[in-house]
């Protein structure tokens, strides 16, 4: 099940955003709850201040503490208790041994905060204020610090959203692209304000197109060879048989048909690899091949043709050799490589398969006594179709581009090299080998 990736971001951003938020607004809370709390601690000490210096009213402040004096703390919720120790009397909740500074005193289920300052003359001053209407003072205080940051939360989450929404709509851009190419021609997509996230996967894709567009090149250019090549043995086998048709004889039928015969043997051998290269490119699937055994069964197919042709056929194993590899398409590699050797190694000569292990390299090689290729045409040659001027026989030119290929997709490599002593050809394919732990 696919996921939303525009959703994830706003989901995790979101919640992100409401956590901080949270936090800050938590944070903020308590910082000015405990501000405002301070800030009132600092109005008792202040009204002391100005309560020693006469500025506060003698009258006002003589009828509170009569009315403080026989009163409860209820009655002290909305205003404040000044008081002269020891020449007033104070009220039954407040201690006479009170130390200066600040102390938190109930009374029942009430509450009282007391700021006590000591005089010179041993005399105290008391500021006393209910702690119900300092709660709620600062409470208030730190209610108001949360509301823009609580107003502040959405907006911030529905920014985000959309600049989410904004930032990948390039992607989907590039999507609605890829849904218009043309499946022939896949043309490279914009690299032009693409997000660097973004830019390598655009890069990727690009590099695929290109490969894609190379691949089809190759199968459109094989079609036309194939068809090219096709056209001519079941041209020439559509003369043949018209001529057998017209033979004035028995004996002139019969001379006539062994041509014909040898046209089919050719459209049949073109048939084949031309299917040989179709299973080549749709062979998936690694097996563990040990070499040595598909040589010998490859080398036990070509005796009786190396008896009768004269030529000596033989297995040089220097090492066994295991690699991971198709077995089709092994198998393609080694016996294109033999068809060709036996095909051009004259009467008397020499044709033998190596099996060579280089570091951790597996080699295979198929060395004959034929003719050889030019070093100027050992690349063209694995080329579909194409066949060397003068070369003998009738075949087709696919061999060597059908052992390439079914190399390359096994991550192998085929090539070409002289003889090292004497005339002829040696073809090797190399390829990484399994070692055992035994080797």
């Amino acid at each position: 099940m696919s996921q939303s990736l525009q959703r994830r971001l706003s989901r995790t951003l979101g919640l992100s955003i409401v956590l901080a938020g949270l936090i800050a607004a938590t944070t903020s809370f308590i910082v000015a709850y405990e501000e405002a709390e301070e800030l009132q601690d600092d109005t008792l000490r202040e009204v002391a201040v100005l309560t020693l210096a006469g500025i506060l009213d003698a009258k006002a402040a003589a009828a509170q503490r009569a009315n403080a004096t026989n009163g409860s703390v209820a009655d002290l919720v909305s205003r404040l208790l000044i008081l002269r120790l020891p020449q007033d009397v104070g009220p039954v909740w407040l201690p006479a041994d009170l130390r200066p500074g600040f102390h938190t005193l109930s009374e029942g289920s009430e509450r009282m905060r007391v700021f006590v300052r000591e005089l010179h003359g041993g005399d105290r001053i008391v500021v006393a204020q209910a702690t119900d209407l300092r709660d709620e003072i600062a409470l208030d205080s730190a209610l108001f610090t949360l509301v823009p940051l609580l107003l502040v939360l959405p907006v911030l989450i529905l920014l985000t959203t959309r600049i989410i929404r904004g930032e990948l709509a390039r992607v989907r851009q590039l999507a609605e692209t890829l849904d218009r190419q043309s499946p022939e021609r896949p043309q490279p997509l914009s690299e032009t304000k693409v997000p660097e996230e973004v830019s390598a996967f655009v890069h990727a894709i690009n590099r695929l197109f290109t490969r894609i567009n190379h691949l089809m090149g190759e199968q459109r250019r094989f079609i036309a060879d194939a068809a090219h090549e096709l056209r001519g043995p079941l041209t020439a086998l559509s003369v043949q048989v018209e001529n057998l048709e017209k033979a004035p004889s028995l004996q002139a039928m019969h001379e006539r048909i062994l041509p014909l015969r040898a046209g089919i043997d050719r459209a049949r051998r073109l048939s084949e690899q031309l299917l040989s290269l179709a299973k080549t490119q749709a062979d998936i699937g690694d097996a563990r091949v040990e070499v040595s055994g598909m040589a010998r069964e490859l080398i036990a197919e070509y005796v009786p043709y190396a008896e009768v042709h004269g030529i000596d056929l033989g297995l040089e194993v220097a090492a066994p050799l295991v690699v991971s590899a198709t077995t089709e398409n092994l198998r393609l590699v080694l016996k294109n490589a033999l068809d060709n050797a036996m095909t051009y190694t004259a009467a008397h000569g020499q044709v033998t398969v190596r099996l060579v292990a280089e570091d951790e390299d597996a080699v295979i090689e198929v060395v004959d006594t034929g003719p050889g290729i030019p070093a100027a045409e050992r690349e063209r040659v694995f080329e579909p179709f194409y066949r060397m001027a003068g070369s003998p026989g009738d075949g087709s030119g696919l061999g060597l581009a059908i052992a390439r290929d079914a190399a390359t997709r096994m991550g192998g490599i085929v090539s070409l090299h002289d003889r090292p002593s004497g005339a002829g050809l040696v073809f090797r394919y190399r390829q990484r080998r399994i070692v055992s732990a035994n080797t």
